[in-house]
This record gives C-alpha cells, structure tokens and sequence, in this order.
C-alpha cells in the first residue's frame, strides 16, 4: 500500500493583501504539519484573491516571482512542517511584466520542482494573464501528480495528458463560483473514472460583490466515486487518506488508458 494524506484547504483571501493571506495559510501549513499530512493544496490565486472584475491591473503590482517572499517563506515551512505544498499565485517569469496564473510546487525538503501555469484562461482572466502551454508532472517522494487550475478541469484533454505522463493524483486548485455548482458537481467525478486516478478539486470559499465561491472541496477516486464532499461557505481543510496503488490496481480493471483507439481520433485532432 502506498497511503498518503491530503490536505486540501477551502480558503477564504483577502482581496489583494498577499501578506494577511500568506499569513494565514503559514497556519494551516503548520496544522497539516502536525496531523502528519504529506501534501497541503490551496485554491487559485489565494495570495491575491481571484476576483477580476475587481483586481484589475493591480494582479501586476501583486504578481511576484518563484524568488519571491511568498515562495521562499512557503518553501522554509515545507521543511519545517515536512510537508508538500501547491502555492496557487500569480506568478511572473523570465519577462517583467508577464504573468500567469500558475501553481507552484515544493517539495518537502523545500526544493522547488516547478509550476503549471494554466493553459484555459476564463474570460477576464485573458486581460491580465498570459496562458501556458504545457502539461507538466512533479514526481514527490509519494509518487506523480498532475496540476490543473479551474476552467481547465473542464478540458478533458489536460486531465488526459496528464495522466497519459504517469500522474496518479491530479489537483485542481479552482475559484469555482455558486452559480456554477452543478458543474463542479460533476467535473472531478468525470475526470477520475476516464482516467483512472484520483482528482481532487481545491476551491475558494467567499463573496466579493457579485462573485461568491462556495468551498465543497471534492475527491475523488479511479472509478469516479466521491470520497469528499466537504462543507459549502465555510473557510476549512480537509484531511483525506487515500492508496496510491489503486491507481495501478483499478487501470488493470478498467483499461480506458491502454484500450484508446488513437488511429481512429487522428482525423480530429488535425489543425
């Protein structure tokens, strides 16, 4: 058995104070610390906020880079809470001024592996954020996992990839709003069983003007069945033990992966 624990957290920012959010997910890093979590996730863009229609232009003023102090703050308690982490930010690269909307990963030892950087922009996000192109997978001491932020969870296509790359557990950080539970309702369920591995939605909770997010973080296993169904409007995490190797154990059962007809979709697929 290859058993870890996840620590997913519904987190409510604060709009465009990178130090109070950064400040309050240092507590919920040493919470998971101390219940011997082996990865901690947080939602979309929860250093500033996710709110465009409100943000603007100052996501540049708020973007920092992988050097930054909310990086190298979240990669010291890494190592002295022992734990993995996904840091959803907007993130600036090699090119001041461009930024994206990305997800970085440390390791426990505080190692940065790297960052996704989500590739289907919605709507206002395409204003301020530059989308990536790539589908990368970050190889933990507990095995490989896969990023997908949001919107992209409804692009069967990177869930795919990703799980065509080898990841066993894919994470999808959202800014998921009410009005769009349904979809959420169904997303993680569908992108579990059509790949057989575990999906997990990590989603903001709290209300700005017109925006509201909703938290229920969801889980889900290779055969799409819900193992979380966490509580709506309520800032929270979640502590979830889950077997890697039913991955491998459940894609010998149910061989969607190996049993693709990809001859027959190549007349689809041409530009």
């Amino acid at each position: 058995m290859n058993k870890i624990k996840l620590a997913l957290v519904q987190f409510d920012s604060k709009i465009k104070d990178v130090e109070y959010n950064l400040k309050k997910g240092l507590k919920f890093v040493k919470e998971a610390g101390e219940k011997k979590a082996d990865i901690i996730v947080f939602p979309e863009l929860f250093t500033t906020g996710y709110n465009v229609d409100i943000i603007k232009s100052d996501y540049f003023d708020l973007a920092e880079t992988i050097n930054g102090n909310t990086i190298n703050t979240l990669k010291k308690e890494a190592m002295n809470n022992n734990i993995n982490i996904v840091a959803p930010i907007a993130l600036e690269k090699e090119i001041k001024g461009v930024i994206y909307n990305s997800a970085v990963v440390i390791d426990r030892l505080g190692n940065i592996l790297g960052s996704y950087d989500k590739t289907h922009l919605w709507a206002g996000d395409k204003f301020y954020f530059k989308e990536g192109n790539s589908y990368p997978v970050f190889e933990l001491d507990f095995g490989k996992i896969g990023i997908m932020i949001c919107y992209d969870g409804g692009f069967p296509e990177v869930s795919r990839i990703l799980a065509l790359k080898g990841a066993e557990l894919i994470l999808c950080p959202s800014a998921f709003p009410i009005w769009d539970k349904y979809m959420w309702d169904i997303y993680f369920k569908s992108r579990a069983l059509e790949n057989v591995c575990f999906v997990a939605g990590i989603n903001r909770v709290g209300k700005e003007e017109k925006l509201e997010m909703f938290g229920n973080n969801k889980l889900c296993n290779p055969r799409g069945e819900v193992l979380l169904d966490a509580i709506i409007n309520k800032e929270d995490m979640q502590i979830v033990e889950i077997d890697l190797d039913l991955v491998k154990e459940h894609r010998k059962k149910i061989p969607y992966l190996k049993d693709r007809k990809i001859d027959s979709f190549s007349t689809y697929f041409k530009d």
